[in-house]
């Protein structure tokens, strides 16, 4: 009987020890697929397909031979340190539409060379991280995400790589200043508008009720220190003309010879 389609290859063998010294032995050889993904190979390189899966977070046994990774559609929130550290050779990360919030400051480590590309539109992302994200050369896609335009925002869009295709899609969600609620974040940008602004005019008032706080102290401790000195030398003077007073002995004059 004739075969009606492509023969998938064979399975790898399972090494004595289990799951645990597989997942070993796959990372090794960078040959695994995560389970229900797809991972076709071309001239070595490998495309891991693991789109509209049902994750909750990211797998561990990817490839260490990819060089394209989709995990959009999914339900991840969050990427822990460390999570693509071993793919050296992937040159484009899709993320988008999960419920990513945080990401950990280490979260992209291993990827500053090569990654061209990061998607992570279409998330839960308010605040961008710089730690993490600042590192890398790749285009970075940050569209559809809740921000929270402030200082800190501004200040991590400054050191990014923006995708040029997505960038004006950025909107502000909230903001420190609510008339740019809703705007989109590259027209206020363009506008001038500093976000930075409000903060350094915030912090400024805080220094100088500070300094304020610290002023009154020292006159409050300057007029009470002139007022107990004033009250010890009224005391003093009243206990000296409480004394009762020596008369003075006069002798008489003699007689000039």
């Amino acid at each position: 009987m004739r075969p009606t389609g492509k023969q998938s290859p064979p399975a790898l063998p399972v090494p004595p020890g289990g799951p645990c010294l597989l997942l070993l032995f796959c990372l090794r050889l960078g040959a695994c697929c995560p389970q229900s993904c797809q991972c076709p190979e071309h001239a070595g390189a490998v495309a891991v397909h693991c789109s509209a899966r049902g994750l909750q977070e990211i797998p561990g046994d990817i490839p260490a031979n990819a060089v394209l990774l989709k995990l959009d559609a999914n339900r991840i929130a969050r990427v822990p340190n460390g999570a693509f550290q071993h793919l050296s050779q992937l040159r484009e990360l899709d993320l988008s539409q999960n419920a990513i919030e945080t990401m950990g400051p280490a979260a992209f480590s291993g990827l500053a060379g090569g990654l061209r590309l990061l998607d992570l539109s279409y998330n839960r992302i308010r605040r961008v991280p710089k730690d993490a994200l600042g590192k890398l050369s790749a285009k970075i896609r940050l569209a559809h995400n809740p921000l929270h335009c402030e200082c800190a925002l501004q200040e991590a869009l400054w050191e990014l790589k923006l995708d040029p295709d997505s960038v004006h899609e950025l909107a502000c969600h909230t903001s420190e200043q609510e008339a740019y609620v809703g705007k989109p974040l590259l027209q206020a940008l363009d506008a001038g508008v500093s976000f930075c602004s409000t903060h350094h005019k915030t912090t400024d008032v805080a220094m100088l009720v500070t300094m304020f706080g610290w002023f009154a102290m020292v006159v409050a401790y300057v007029v009470y220190y002139v007022r107990q000195n004033q009250e010890d030398a009224r005391r003093h003077l009243e206990y000296l003309k409480s004394l009762p007073s020596t008369p003075v002995s006069r002798e008489p004059l003699s007689p000039a010879p």
